[in-house]
């Protein structure tokens, strides 16, 4: 983006009339704010502050009152170490060049600067807890160890149960299922992994003082298998939930947009369903009960975030300690009788993104008046962040000014680029716009894509996760604020680029009449100039590709 508006800490400070004391605590040692980055595996925006009824997530919606919401955020690809890497690196998946979670990041992008190793290399503490980048061979204990941690990352000791069988319906031998409700203290070691990561996070704050420091903190659910805690069932009764209303496949998709769920079909409760792979359907009893576990695994790390913000409350660091909490990417509960992640439809891609500056957006005082299921009241709260689509991109360049660092913008030419830069672009305006209630003109775009081996599904190897030497179709899908556009192209593996020349399949859905992209309108004669101009703008958008340009520090 051209002349994009810069705001400082600063500036934003004078904009809102609040003076610098009152943002960061005055102190010698300490002139640079705090961040608490959250990030959670697989969730989908099913949370009170997003106005979902069955959610109950009292502690992040708590947050979200103190904070600026965004409404529309996206994820740059529905898998989580590519989904990280972009995130991380503020670079799209296409300059990276890696698609999948069997690839090492070393050989790729190892040299490009993180958001951690950035804010290190300027005076910060940096430490990460659970899964922030993709552990196993994405990292192989490099670059996240050597150069963005100032020390080794936390990885919890019982994440080597993940898989175990220790789930029990009724009566039964335990086995690995999906739908895993448990007893902690039956568990291995008598813990779960997220609760190692909330108790080794609050040791590392309890210990931390005087310098600014990032901590991150990736919580695992509700990553499947859907293990957590029995007792928050309790909150999520069978008889709230039903499937969603468009729970079968469209018959005027194309089959390469479909996801065969395999991670879902590996699991012994499932197995035991004999569906046919890809097509079957999920029992509708069964499919109720996976979405039930969804919600009461979300509630679960609700409550560990809440413990982790009190931690920085008693601490009396919470003033001067900016939040930021996301996901890698959503997840399917059934739509398009699919599951999990692997696509580009919006419950895939869409992903909460909670931002709160202490003393700018703490707008709400008195928090039991706010009813976030009201539309007007959470419209008056959000105000215009909610419309505009933004990007996980963004976050690097947001948290970079934030903390007084600003990095500049990667040039839309494949000309001489800069050895560092972002292709997202800093939320700072809308943050600063949604806290003075008016509108700020911009329109903003957000861009995400999926491999694929080819156009039909297959289960073995799986079509959700092919790997780099399989891709050979790539869907690239854009969201504006009334429309998603999707183009399915070949892809080549010499250049890894689209060959736009050579489109298989297309679709459009508007939001403003179908929020839940029932309706593909790609085909309808009508809506040909709508298309193409949004496939205009995502071809447009995709030059910022920098053919191997590296982001060294």
């Amino acid at each position: 983006m051209k002349n994009r508006e810069k705001v400082t800490i600063a500036q934003l400070i004078l904009a809102t009339m609040i003076p610098i004391s009152s943002l960061i605590a005055v102190d010698a040692h300490r002139e640079r704010p705090n961040f608490l980055f959250i990030i959670i595996d697989d969730l989908r925006p099913v949370l009170g502050a997003y106005g979902d009824a069955k959610a109950h997530t009292p502690n992040i919606d708590l947050l979200a009152r103190q904070s600026v919401v965004f409404e529309r955020a996206y994820a740059q690809q529905a898998l989580c170490s590519p989904s990280r890497n972009s995130l991380l690196t503020s670079r799209r998946p296409d300059d990276i060049g890696l698609y999948d979670f069997s690839s090492h990041w070393a050989g790729v992008a190892c040299n490009l600067t993180t958001l951690p190793k950035y804010l290190k290399n300027n005076g910060y503490v940096t430490s990460g807890f659970g899964k922030v980048f993709h552990p196993g061979v994405p990292m192989n204990k490099s670059c996240d160890h050597r150069d963005s941690w100032s020390e080794p990352p936390f990885y919890p000791s019982t994440e080597k149960y993940k898989d175990a069988p220790v789930c029990r319906q009724g009566n039964s031998t335990p086995d690995s299922n999906l739908i895993c409700p448990v007893r902690v203290s039956e568990m291995p070691n008598a813990t779960l992994p997220d609760l190692e990561i909330l108790q080794a996070a609050k040791e590392f704050l309890n210990k931390q003082r005087r310098e600014p420091f990032f901590l991150a903190v990736g919580f695992h659910k509700p990553h499947i298998p859907l293990k957590y805690p029995k007792k928050y069932l309790k909150f999520h009764p069978l008889k709230k939930f039903s499937l969603p209303r468009n729970y079968e496949w469209l018959e005027n998709v194309s089959n390469v947009a479909y996801n065969p769920w395999t991670d879902l079909r590996r699991r012994s409760d499932v197995r035991k369903l004999g569906l046919n792979c890809p097509w079957e359907k999920i029992p509708e009893k069964f499919a109720i009960k996976i979405i039930q576990s969804y919600y009461a695994a979300v509630t679960y790390i609700d409550e560990l975030i809440g413990k982790l913000l009190r931690k920085i409350d008693n601490l009396k660091i919470r003033g001067e300690t900016i939040v930021i909490l996301t996901s890698d990417h959503g997840w399917s509960l059934g739509e398009h009788a699919v599951w999990s992640k692997y696509s580009n439809f919006e419950v895939a891609v869409r992903v909460p993104l909670i931002i709160s500056v202490p003393h700018l957006t703490h707008l709400w005082k008195d928090s039991t008046k706010f009813d976030f299921n009201n539309r007007t009241q959470r419209n008056v709260f959000n105000n215009h962040a909610e419309g505009q689509p933004v990007e996980l991109l963004d976050i690097f360049p947001t948290v970079a000014e934030l903390a007084g660092f600003p990095i500049p913008t990667c040039p839309e030419e494949n000309t001489a680029t800069p050895r560092f830069c972002t292709m997202g672009s800093s939320l700072i305006p809308l943050i600063t716009a949604s806290t003075k209630t008016k509108s700020r003109s911009v329109n903003r775009t957000a861009i995400s894509q999926y491999p694929r081996p080819g156009v039909d599904p297959v289960c073995n190897p799986s079509s959700d996760k092919p790997r780099l030497r399989q891709i050979s179709v790539m869907g690239y899908t854009i969201r504006t604020v009334q429309y998603r556009y999707t183009a399915w192209v070949n892809f080549s593996q010499v250049v890894k680029l689209p060959i736009w020349q050579s489109i298989l399949a297309e679709e459009l859905y508007d939001h403003y009449t179908d929020s839940s992209e029932s309706s593909n309108l790609a085909s309808i004669q009508v809506f040909q100039h709508i298309k193409y101009t949004l496939k205009l703008m995502l071809m447009e958008k995709l030059k910022q590709r920098l053919n191997g340009a590296n982001n060294i520090s």
